[in-house]
């Protein structure tokens, strides 16, 4: 199984395997998680989760799984528009799932959406369990890519679907000078004003900097067993939209 970059990079200095690392970092970041998102990305983010909804539409999936679900900001809006049966977010964070469930019942979805502390590499769920999986802004917070992969195949049915929304680094003049500075000057200081966790928000660039990325990381997802894995660059590069097919 490869190793990639991002699985050596943690939040913190200490010796905690990084799942452990990104769980405290969740719980720490909670309360302000939501409004830093949406100021980091100028709101953009927005735009970014419905055009990963809208790749689902045409499938109408009823059995959804949301991995690293956060404070389900995706899962709601993924529930309002595609109207599954059931969708179910899971995440290693139960600071950030808290903050999830609260929105879950304001919205009245609490019906339809429920919550589960899961390790992505090591789900619990049985094969063949959902038709569409979604991650948005999670795989590189993954301890071990390759596994989280298989993980999320084995648990689609054939035929089912997996989103991946994920950072990228721009690749080209002049978005990709801006973006440097924006990351290296603008994420940590807001990050700290926000939330007081600085480790959290130097972190994030870092992550986002040593993740597989375009070709690469479709021919890791493609490894996985995934089938017709295609993607998008969106917003000159900042984001990636993953598509595949099990």
């Amino acid at each position: 199984m490869a190793h990639y970059p991002q699985e050596n990079i943690k939040p913190y200095n200490e010796d905690e395997s990084k799942a452990a690392q990104v769980e405290k970092m969740f719980d720490n970041i909670a309360p302000a998680y939501d409004n830093l998102n949406h100021v980091l990305s100028l709101g953009i983010d927005k735009s970014w989760r419905r055009k990963a909804i809208n790749c689902l539409k045409p499938y109408r999936p009823q059995h959804m799984m949301d991995v690293a679900t956060g404070t389900g900001d995706f899962a709601i809006q993924a529930c309002r528009v595609l109207q599954p049966q059931e969708l179910i977010g899971t995440d290693i964070s139960e600071g950030m799932m808290n903050v999830g469930r609260e929105k879950v019942k304001q919205a009245n979805l609490a019906d339809r959406i429920s919550f589960a502390k899961e390790d992505c590499t090591n789900l619990s769920f049985p094969d063949n369990r959902f038709d569409a999986i979604t991650v948005a802004f999670g795989v590189r917070n993954f301890e071990n890519l390759d596994l989280g992969l298989q993980e999320m195949h084995r648990v689609l049915v054939p035929g089912g679907h997996l989103v991946i929304l994920e950072l990228s680094e721009p690749e080209h003049f002049p978005m990709k000078q801006l973006y440097a500075l924006y990351s290296k000057v603008v994420i940590p200081t807001l990050g700290k004003l926000l939330s007081k966790d600085r480790s959290a928000y130097t972190y994030l660039p870092e992550s986002i900097r040593a993740f597989p990325q375009g070709e690469v990381m479709q021919e890791i997802i493609r490894k996985a067993g995934f089938s017709q894995v295609t993607f998008k660059r969106l917003t000159l590069g900042i984001c990636t939209l993953y598509f595949a097919t099990k």
